[in-house]
């Protein structure tokens, strides 16, 4: 295996121009071969046993609901404890490998999902239902969490050693950041990719075992995932695959003594009860759990009479409506200043109604949405918007045979509305009018979210106003709210978003660590 440093330069996966008709056919060529491997069945990886279960979840194409994408084992809490102690043996091993050696499988897992980009950007499309820049930016941005971290955990082993530490005469002192334990991820269907992957190797790099529980709509892609780890020679044990119900696995393995940490990307509720259930001590439990929790935002584009008003409407559709509105980063309501929001509002809407529908194969602009438990909420809150402001565009069911919605604006949303203060999760869009940019600040602030949000403006003192008084993890100023990048963006919320872990960033995988100071007395 050949050894790569922290000191090689990171730099992020550059996404595929679909407008090359080179890149367009071997776009096709994947979906091709890859529509040849849908319908298989795949075990749960415990200890690195492949083990097929009767009960099986059944993944289906959210695009065309008569494709099954595959069949997957279903755990249970026997299941779920095997799992734990395989991991919990794997990791008295595991932790006492050297982290550049840990760091070189991810260097090497990182460089064959280049090499098959396409493919798995290709399960994305068929699985997810993302269109192919949507696909191939998940796909991008799993190489990028891979890369980045192995060479942050050789970092952080350069820095235990090299650390500036205060300096006291006779003594040698030194911190060393070592591994937790066994840790729980929850992943979401979202980013069943890129988040998947980022959480778990993010666990994995850094000394610990993990048992991984991915969301039930999207599992195979995950265990495509799980097959490459196995592929690079993770040992046995560090990884280990367990999907199942939400409460026979996930909160079992939540509540047990020996679990060291969660990470979860999932809603509000959920995260709110895994925080509930983790934070009781139970017997046998030597520890605190830690929580690593993203859950979710009620993000908003700012947008004042200064700004360039075709680029902020560019930029509040993009946020929007970018996978049907199933991003935690969505811009499912923007804010404009009375003097210019009739016209942003007409140029939203025109975008809007312009934006196509259909089977994300065909890489149309807006695909379906995950699931029919998705689709009945999504149309209850469009109900309720239809109620609460003026209906420009959308509001119903698209055409196909999946489960499509139409992309959704409300105009003339009362700030304190529900489709302007709940999560959606979905094509739909409020739109609300501030008198001033500082009212404007004040509508974006109200909410017990603060994931992301963008200020559009040409005024540089307003702009300095914004950056210091819009309460949210991620600001961006005259850019859609969507799009984080790893390494530039680091992403993580405040508030009811979450725990701020900043995912991407240089500080991240000290939560999967903990300290430990070595002082010895010089002769």
């Amino acid at each position: 295996m050949t050894t790569i440093t922290s000191q090689a330069l990171f730099k992020n996966e550059p996404f595929t121009d679909f407008t090359v008709e080179e890149n367009q056919k071997a776009m096709y060529a994947a979906l091709s071969k890859v529509k040849k491997e849908l319908g298989k069945k795949h075990p749960l990886v415990i200890g690195g046993e492949k083990v097929f279960t009767e009960e099986q979840t059944v993944s289906i194409n959210p695009g065309n609901t008569d494709e099954v994408i595959g069949s997957v084992s279903k755990g249970n809490n026997e299941l779920a404890e095997k799992a734990m102690q395989e991991a919990l043996r794997a990791f008295e091993t595991w932790k006492k490998v050297d982290p550049v050696e840990r760091a070189q499988y991810l260097f090497k897992a990182a460089d064959l999902m280049r090499q098959r980009k396409h493919e798995f950007s290709a399960y994305l499309i068929y699985e997810s239902g993302k269109n192919w820049a949507e696909a191939d930016a998940d796909t991008a941005e799993a190489i990028d969490f891979m890369e980045f971290y192995a060479r942050e955990m050789i970092r952080l082993s350069e820095t235990s050693i090299h650390q500036p530490l205060t300096k006291i005469d006779g003594e040698d002192n030194q911190i060393s950041y070592i591994p937790l334990g066994v840790g729980i991820v929850i992943s979401p269907f979202n980013f069943p990719l890129a988040i998947m992957a980022g959480t778990t190797v993010a666990g994995i790099v850094s000394g610990n075992t993990v048992i991984l529980k991915p969301a039930d709509a999207t599992p195979v892609v995950a265990a495509k995932f799980v097959e490459l780890m196995e592929e690079v020679g993770l040992p046995a044990g560090v990884l280990n695959f367990i999907p199942g119900d939400g409460i026979e696995v996930g909160e079992y393995l939540v509540e047990h003594p020996k679990t060291r940490f969660i990470s979860f990307t999932g809603s509000r509720a959920v995260g709110c009860r895994i925080y509930e259930r983790a934070s009781k001590v139970q017997p046998g439990q030597l520890w605190l759990k830690r929580i690593i929790a993203e859950m979710g935002g009620k993000d908003g584009v700012v947008v004042d009479e200064t700004a360039d008003l075709d680029a902020a409407a560019a930029a509040i559709v993009a946020s929007a409506f970018g996978f049907q509105g199933q991003k935690c980063s969505a811009g499912s309501r923007a804010i404009i200043v009375e003097s210019v929001y009739d016209q942003v509002v007409e140029k939203v809407t025109e975008l809007t109604k312009n934006l196509t529908v259909g089977l994300p194969e065909e890489n149309y602009q807006v695909g379906p949405v995950i699931d029919q438990r998705s689709v009945d909420k999504i149309m209850g809150y469009i109900e309720i918007g239809k109620t609460e402001g003026r209906l420009l565009t959308g509001g119903g069911r698209a055409e196909g045979n999946g489960f499509y919605i139409e992309p959704t604006v409300f105009a003339d949303v009362d700030p304190k509305a529900r489709i302007m203060q709940e999560e959606i999760f979905g094509p739909v869009l409020a739109l609300a009018k501030a008198s001033d940019w500082k009212e404007a600040i004040e509508i974006y602030n109200d909410t017990e979210y603060g994931l992301t949000g963008a200020y559009h403006s040409k005024d540089e003192e307003r702009i300095d106003y914004a950056l210091e008084n819009m309460h949210c993890g991620n600001l961006y100023i005259n850019k859609k709210c969507t799009g984080a990048l790893v390494g530039a963006h680091p992403f993580g919320g405040f508030n009811m978003s979450g725990t701020d872990s900043k995912a991407g960033g240089y500080d991240y995988l000290l939560l999967f660590t903990q300290a430990k100071l070595k002082s010895r007395k010089q002769s």
